[in-house]
């Protein structure tokens, strides 16, 4: 009877040995994962950009599109991700003060400019015919947009006290998108948005440009989270969007890719 529970653990054992052995199947590996937090001003070329750099790379590219202010809180909270792409550098250099850029790079730049309602039936020349009676104004919210905080530095750059502004502001916004909304719904009568923007409200808006040097240029860069944990494939994708292709189709959704004087 020993001899044969004896024969019986053996075999067993052998069993067990070679269960452990064999490597069990895998399964086809989960791939690779960006989390990029986006303007939304910039959602269009970004959306596209995205989609490309999936194909090429067989990975996912995970896009946050709000308010450039709404996404550095979010960001400085979670910790968490792998590259930032505000509205404006300004966004960039803050988050870099606090340790969480780790590299970045210039990719577009914004103008600001003013639309109106199609036709312009306020008979809005420049910036200071939205401060006239009647005239429904929107704007971003500098709390929470990059187009909010350079709208309040074009006021302050031409002497337009915010005050006076705020009798006329009859809309704030999270982003930029919203206000090119209000016009193509005719509820406002002008808004300041980016030149990129206002291009996709042509059928419903008329623009009114802010002369050079009463304007206020926006650099958009792209930066390299420090809390990356695909820090190569971030800086991949990076370089995508400074390359001759990613530039290209920047310029195919009317960003511009070069300095504005």
């Amino acid at each position: 009877m020993k001899k044969l529970m004896l024969a019986v653990c053996l075999a067993s054992a052998a069993v067990l040995i070679g269960c452990k052995g064999e490597e069990p199947e895998e399964s086809e590996a989960e791939p690779a994962e960006l989390l990029l937090y986006c303007g939304a001003g910039i959602r269009p070329p970004v959306a596209q950009m995205a989609e490309a750099f999936e194909h090429e790379h067989g990975v996912r590219v995970v896009v946050d599109y709000a308010g450039s202010e709404v996404l550095l809180s979010k960001i400085k909270l979670a910790r968490k991700g792998d590259l930032y792409m505000p509205g404006d550098k300004h966004y960039i250099d803050q988050a870099a003060k606090e340790g969480m850029i780790d590299s970045q790079q210039s990719a577009c730049y914004f103008v600001p400019t003013i639309l109106v309602r199609k036709g312009n039936p306020k008979n809005i020349r420049g910036l200071h015919d939205l401060l006239a009676e009647g005239v429904k104004l929107g704007l971003g919210d500098a709390q929470a947009c990059a187009i909010g905080r350079k709208t309040k530095q074009i006021f302050a750059k031409n002497d337009i006290p915010w005050e006076q502004v705020e009798k006329n502001l009859a809309f704030q916004s999270m982003t930029v998108n919203e206000l090119g909304m209000q016009i193509q719904a005719a509820s406002l009568d002008a808004v300041i948005v980016w030149d990129a923007i206002a291009g996709y409200y042509r059928e419903h808006g008329t623009e009114v440009p802010i002369p050079p040097e009463k304007n206020v240029i926006s650099t958009v860069n792209i930066g390299v989270l420090t809390f990356t944990k695909n820090r190569a494939l971030a800086e991949e994708f990076v370089e995508f969007v400074v390359s001759d292709a990613g530039q290209a189709i920047l310029a195919e959704h009317n960003y511009r890719t070069e300095p504005v004087q």
